[in-house]
């Protein structure tokens, strides 16, 4: 709930044209919000944002991010919380409701999810359709938006139980959907949802068993993959999410935004920087490895130069990314496990990452391995190729998405997103006669 301020903002013009007062609003916790919706009316002047990296576009219950402190709270819960005590079908309860379930509430939810996780099964011959090397992003931005044509008995994003049912079955389809376009990929069968498994589980199974070798999870790479989900569950008002609003904000049905957020995801400055990070560790093995980790490094202190360090910082952390922590000791399980630290790319990544948390250049400007570098590396490990690493990123966001987007929609202040501009094109002129031009 938005609490008003005493204080006020006071806005005055050199130029003698009256000043006027703004509200401030206060947040449970971070910084205050200058309400500036009657500026345009009582000045005919518009604020200059580019980006929104001033702008509080909505008010939220959901999530919050202290970049300064490295601080990630989930409906008021701490990741690092969440992230050891609970899974992913908790965390989906929480953000979707406001609450973390008791058993009664864990056990109805799960049972809800578990059995709307098959797809209807023309979605395979729709899945036919596209190319066997399309990238799984293309695949995905069709299949979810495809779901609208395929369950319209849940598209009404203003009756809440549309709703709910959408969320039911986006949660529970979209690892079926991973999976499946991870499987046309590679030439193998689709696998079908096995209900006696977690929802983790299951999806690890749908991506690696075949007709004629079932897939046993391995509850080391489940409990992984699980906490891979907890940690990209929600993130604030990023592009993705931003989106998922606006193009919500139609009153298009919920399939159709998310996916628009799916398509937002895809890009490498978003969802696709795990495969980023992973690709520039492919090219630093191909030119030398490990040996000539201190030349690249070189060169990437060098102003001058065009090589970027993939997967250390973050756009909102300024202090370590509590995620990263998090995925730092997964990260050091998984490859205990299967025996992996002396793969030649698992020792770079494990050598890149000792430099950046030694060397005072990464210290000083706080470039520390963060939740994408760590992540790429759990997935590699567990056989997930890179191509699909965004796609497993938008199974894990779509809770956060439809959370959002529900709150959106019970907002009495929600209004179609428009924002405006500062014109700067040609002023009005004349059309002449094509021969005069």
């Amino acid at each position: 709930m938005m609490t008003p301020s005493d204080v006020k903002a006071t806005l005055s013009f050199s130029d003698g044209s009256p000043s006027m007062d703004l509200p401030l609003y206060k947040g449970s916790v971070g910084p205050d919000v200058i309400d500036i919706r009657k500026l345009y009316g009582q000045t005919g002047k518009f604020t200059y944002d580019p980006g929104f990296l001033s702008t509080a576009s909505c008010n939220s219950t959901i999530t919050y991010i202290d970049g300064d402190k490295g601080e990630l709270l989930y409906r008021g819960y701490p990741i690092e919380q969440l992230a050891q005590n609970c899974d992913f079908l908790e965390v989906c309860h929480l953000l979707i409701y406001g609450d973390l379930p008791n058993q009664e509430q864990r056990d109805k939810f799960v049972k809800n999810i578990t059995y709307h996780t098959m797809v209807n099964e023309q979605m395979q011959f729709f899945l036919r359709g596209f190319r066997r090397d399309a990238h799984p992003m293309a695949v995905m931005t069709g299949l979810v938006g495809a779901m609208s044509a395929f369950y319209h008995d849940s598209t009404d994003v203003h009756n809440a139980q549309h709703r709910e049912i959408a969320a039911h079955r986006l949660i529970a389809k979209m690892p079926t959907l991973v999976a499946m376009s991870y499987k046309y990929g590679v030439g193998q069968p689709f696998i079908y949802p096995k209900n006696s498994l977690s929802y983790t589980g299951n999806f690890m199974r749908m991506m690696f068993a075949t007709p004629c070798e079932d897939y046993e999870p391995n509850e080391v790479l489940v409990r992984a993959m699980d906490r891979i989900f907890i940690l990209h569950a929600d993130h604030e008002q990023n592009a993705s999410t931003s989106t998922v609003r606006l193009c919500g904000s139609s009153g298009t049905n919920p399939f159709a935004a998310i996916a628009a957020g799916v398509a937002c995801l895809w890009g490498p400055a978003h969802g696709g920087a795990n495969e980023a990070a992973l690709q520039m560790l492919e090219d630093i093995q191909r030119n030398g490895g490990v040996e000539k980790i201190g030349e690249f490094i070189k060169q990437v202190k060098d102003k001058n130069s065009s090589v970027k360090l993939m997967g250390f910082g973050h756009r909102v952390y300024k202090n370590y990314d509590p995620r990263a922590k998090l995925m730092r000791e997964t990260c050091h399980e998984v490859l205990n496990a299967l025996g992996l630290h002396d793969d030649p790319l698992f020792k770079l990544a494990m050598a890149l990452e000792k430099i950046a948390l030694e060397d005072d250049y990464f210290v000083s400007r706080k470039l520390y391995p963060n939740v994408d570098f760590y992540s790429g590396i759990v997935q590699r490990a567990i056989g997930i190729p890179v191509s699909l690493f965004t796609a497993i990123f938008a199974l894990a966001r779509t809770v956060g998405w439809i959370a959002q987007l529900n709150e959106m929609i019970g907002d009495p202040e929600y209004k179609i997103g428009r924002p405006r501009q500062l014109y700067v094109g040609a002023a009005p002129r004349q059309v002449r006669p094509i021969g005069e031009r």
